[in-house]
């Protein structure tokens, strides 16, 4: 009887799933997919984004997408605590992560802005997100880029030097790319920050209390100035 217990315990154990490891706290961006936090490299689960010395076209020059995608991940991860899901490892053997804070689902509001690529085996709202960016041609969608694994292959040498800068201490670049604690614009309906086109077809924001802000109907919302301004938008003069 005692078998057939210890039996019935391991099939329910065994059945289980694993729970995914977590680890929170404040995060660096050291490029568009890869954190340091609490001195663990981790790369975003579920996307690609350009590496960090990366660069591509837009209205027919160059641009350096790799330091615009890592800024927009500091960005996105502010000064906050950010909470990860250890699901796996890379081919390097670096931990996989889903990570969040208090405002985003980070890697899928990487695509969002069009500074992430989601991966065939991405969540189905990490497929909306794409829709998103490219309809609204944001980040490397507004010209033409080099998908970051083929760009990788073309570049070996750089993808290396990165890869050791990231298993050693941060870069000064990463830690400088770290916003500072700002000013959040929120109402009991979460962001209040309005993002649209005008007439002519430029991205502005207006905050609360600006001249056509209750006018405004929003195709963007944010909480900070900051987030506006890495999605492309610019603030409204009045």
């Amino acid at each position: 009887m005692k078998y057939v217990r210890a039996l019935a315990l391991l099939i329910v154990f065994s059945a289980a799933p694993l729970q995914a490891q977590m680890i929170s706290g404040p995060a660096t961006a050291l490029d568009g997919r890869t954190i340091e936090m609490t001195g663990t490299i981790i790369r975003l689960a579920h996307i690609d984004a350009p590496e960090a010395r990366q660069t591509c076209q837009r209205d027919g020059a160059a641009w350096a997408c790799g330091i615009e995608a890592t800024e927009n991940l500091a960005a996105i991860i502010g000064s906050e605590p950010v909470d990860c899901a250890i699901i796996g490892v890379d081919a390097s053997d670096i931990p996989l992560a889903t990570c969040e804070n208090a405002v985003f689902d980070v890697g899928r509001e990487m695509v969002r802005r069009g500074l992430g690529l989601a991966a065939d085996e991405a969540p189905e709202d990490y497929a909306a997100a794409t829709a998103i960016a490219q309809g609204l041609r944001f980040g490397l969608w507004a010209g033409e880029f080099e998908r970051p694994d083929q760009w990788r292959s073309t570049n070996p040498g750089s993808v290396m030097r990165l890869a050791r800068a990231q298993h050693s201490a941060a870069p000064e670049r990463a830690a400088r790319a770290r916003p500072a604690a700002e000013q959040r614009y929120t109402n009991a309906l979460g962001c209040a920050i309005k993002g649209n086109h005008s007439r002519y077809g430029d991205m502005i924001y207006h905050l609360p209390g600006q001249r056509y802000y209750d006018g405004t109907r929003p195709e963007a919302i944010f909480c900070t100035e900051r987030e506006a301004m890495a999605a492309g938008f610019r603030r409204s003069k009045e």
